[in-house]
């Protein structure tokens, strides 16, 4: 005897029924409700009843069925009556779909997914789904979609617009767009039992970006030459190898100055207080002199505003897009050095520790990389015959360089600054040394 059931999956109704000693399961696309199942158990009884009489034709009532090929009549064999019985059935029972439409699988898969992203992530792929697969593939079976259907949408993409730019897509946002209806219908195919259409559907070929890092030389002119209220961010953005999101949700518990170390354990996106961006992230950076002098002198102006070591005013984290757009590029203009992201500051952490002789490996931990592979594929021009592991090269060419001209200036009383000046003036007269 046969049933209708729901998929604990899903929620959708399916039928479940024995034929020719085989069980056989066909799904639907329809939400358990009253109606729906009523509406398939007449379809059921209709399809009992033909198995009954021998007269069952399992492709007339599901067509698209991978299950129908098992059963297909043999050639001359008996399928009139077959026929006129499935004719006089419900008209609901040929619409039935073999698998669910798009935008109730999307749906599905998603709300079992969210779990394991973060909030930014879930927030893009939204957007993603509301706004670009559901509208194109939402009224399709999962089944039906085809391979044809991913290429004819992926060469749209190709042809369309950036959004507030008079470029073509780029083919890595074109990958990002088709990932998730890649993950969706290989999700479908594996619990429906069809090909996936992203099968042998390779991922467009995306230009390989050449970091841009700036020289030592240019990190001097621009530290000299900025704000002083966000000098000490961008010293410590320069010398330690922080990603954006790290430093803006830098928290000044994570800041270990008796042992020198920054403890990277939280970011910031999209305003939030995340994870870090892998596990591979989580790691301890070894300050330097400079960054050791510039946090201190931070922790005198934000270390009671809040938790975060840079902040506005009400103690809560930096606008990266505010700093960026504010401060950033105005100052790169003013010193007429060419535009690049703040982004460039962690690249140039990685190719100052490379010139000074730094070990990959020392390297790699500062960065939160947990091989070299990344290293030297990224900045292979940069890298030297490396020797050392312990971050004194490094500390010795920042000296040897920048000597006492790039010391952080401090939030202090204009009489004390006097004080210090005139102390540091006559400590270089006698020799001294101002590590």
């Amino acid at each position: 005897m046969g049933s209708i059931r729901k998929h604990s999956q899903t929620g959708f109704l399916f039928f479940d029924f024995r034929y020719q000693g085989v069980r056989c399961r066909e799904y639907t696309a329809l939400p358990e409700t009253a109606p729906n199942k009523k509406k398939l158990e007449k379809v059921l009884s209709a399809i009992e009843a033909d198995i009954a009489a021998g007269t069952f034709d399992y492709r007339r009532f599901f067509p698209g069925s991978k299950n129908a090929a098992k059963f297909d009549p043999a050639p001359g064999g008996m399928v009139g009556s077959a026929t006129a019985a499935v004719v006089a059935l419900p008209s609901a029972a040929a619409s039935v779909p073999s698998t669910p439409l798009f935008k109730d699988f999307a749906e599905t898969w998603y709300g079992e997914k969210e779990v394991e992203w973060r909030r930014s992530y879930k927030t893009t792929l939204r957007a993603t789904l509301d706004r670009a697969l559901i509208p194109r593939f939402g009224e399709k079976e999962v089944g039906q979609i085809s391979k044809a259907d991913v290429l004819a949408y992926r060469a749209e993409l190709g042809k369309a617009t950036a959004k507030g730019k008079q470029t073509k897509l780029s083919a890595a946002r074109i990958n990002k767009m088709l990932n998730p209806l890649r993950q969706v219908l290989n999700e479908a195919a594996d619990r429906f039992d069809f090909r996936t259409p992203f099968d042998s559907v390779k991922q467009l070929k995306t230009k390989r970006t050449d970091v841009d890092p700036f020289t030592l030389a240019e990190v001097k002119q621009i530290l000299d030459t900025v704000r002083p209220d966000f000098r000490h961010y961008f010293t410590v953005r320069f010398f330690t190898g922080l990603r954006t999101g790290e430093v803006d949700g830098l928290q000044w518990k994570y800041v270990d100055f008796d042992n020198r170390l920054i403890l990277v354990r939280e970011t910031i996106v999209g305003g939030e207080e995340e994870y870090t961006k892998t596990d591979g992230s989580q790691r301890d950076i070894q300050m330097s002199q400079l960054v050791f002098d510039a946090l201190q002198a931070q922790f005198e102006a934000t270390g009671k505003l809040g938790k975060f070591v840079f902040c506005n005013r009400l103690g809560t984290p930096l606008d990266h897009k505010n700093v960026t757009n504010r401060v950033w590029y105005p100052l790169l203009r003013h010193l007429n050095l060419k535009q690049r992201r703040p982004y460039q500051c962690r690249h140039t952490a990685a190719t100052l520790w490379l010139a000074s002789g730094e070990a990959p490996e020392w390297i790699a931990r500062q960065l939160g990389h947990t091989t070299t592979e990344m290293l030297f594929r990224v900045y292979s021009r940069y890298v030297p015959n490396l020797t050392r592991r312990d971050g004194s090269a490094f500390e010795r060419l920042i000296t040897q360089t920048l000597g006492t001209q790039l010391l952080p200036v401090k939030t202090a009383p204009a009489e004390e600054a006097e004080q210090e000046a005139e102390l540091l003036a006559e400590n270089a007269a006698q020799g001294g040394d101002h590590e």
